[in-house]
């Protein structure tokens, strides 16, 4: 049986705060320990990567949790969390959920949740903040964006007690991730395998462009460009070439 922490205990809510992640670096910072979570139904202030806003209508869930060792940071936690929450969108009844490098997880080809992971390694802690669609109605998402993202209830949203369904997501990111967390690297590396949703797509990214092929054991997306050379990118943002 696993010795890792459970995650979600102990567990703050917010009906609105400025960014669960800042909240759970604070907590990190002043000692908590692995498994310390924080969620909100809505944020004034958060962020995804590389210091974007990142919006929480209504429906869906501003989720961090603290990580101490024995957890890798921050290597493999990405990728942990990553398949941590295509599986618990697929608990909850959502269709076959894939990532697309480096930290969007998608079901059918659009946008349901944003993974942010900070950290500070020479203190041993990392906080892993998710953004998750749960029963978003399409008409509350950002007109610009409607066509691109995704609830786990999809046309179901929302739900008849929306209440539920945050409910019922936060107890299955908890279940998954506490899962994944602990799993060896192999087994999270090919499970990352089967969803990577990038795989044999023509891709671009700021300096190139290539076929996307398997993703790293730190991480690093490997890519096949024209001339036969295969490179591995190990940060920054990619683009489908549709």
């Amino acid at each position: 049986m696993s010795d890792f922490p459970p995650v979600g205990r102990p567990h703050l809510h917010f009906r609105s705060c400025d960014s669960t992640n800042e909240i759970a670096r604070g907590l990190a910072a002043a000692g908590s320990g692995t498994g310390t979570l924080v969620t909100s139904d809505e944020q004034t202030a958060g962020r995804g990567r590389q210091g974007r806003p990142w919006t929480t209508p209504p429906g869906a869930l501003a989720y961090s949790v603290v990580l101490r060792g024995p957890v890798e940071i921050p290597s493999t936690v990405p990728l942990r969390a990553g398949v941590a929450v295509c599986e618990a969108v697929e608990s909850l009844g959502a269709d076959r959920a894939m990532v697309k490098w480096p930290n969007d997880i998608w079901i059918e080809g659009r946008k349901c949740a944003g993974i942010l992971v900070e950290g500070r390694p020479q203190d041993g802690w990392a906080v892993i903040g998710i953004g998750l669609n749960v029963d978003v109605a399409s008409e509350d998402f950002d007109p610009e964006f409607r066509d691109r993202v995704t609830s786990v209830f999809g046309d179901r949203a929302p739900v008849v007690s929306p209440g539920r369904g945050l409910t019922e997501a936060t107890g299955a990111l908890n279940a998954s991730l506490e899962k994944w967390l602990d799993a060896p690297v192999d087994d999270v590396l090919a499970e990352l395998g089967s969803r990577n949703a990038l795989e044999g797509r023509e891709i671009s990214w700021q300096g190139g462009s290539g076929i996307a092929a398997g993703i790293g054991d730190t991480g690093d997306l490997h890519v096949n460009l024209a001339d036969g050379t295969i490179i591995n990118l190990d940060a920054g943002e990619v683009h489908l070439n549709v």
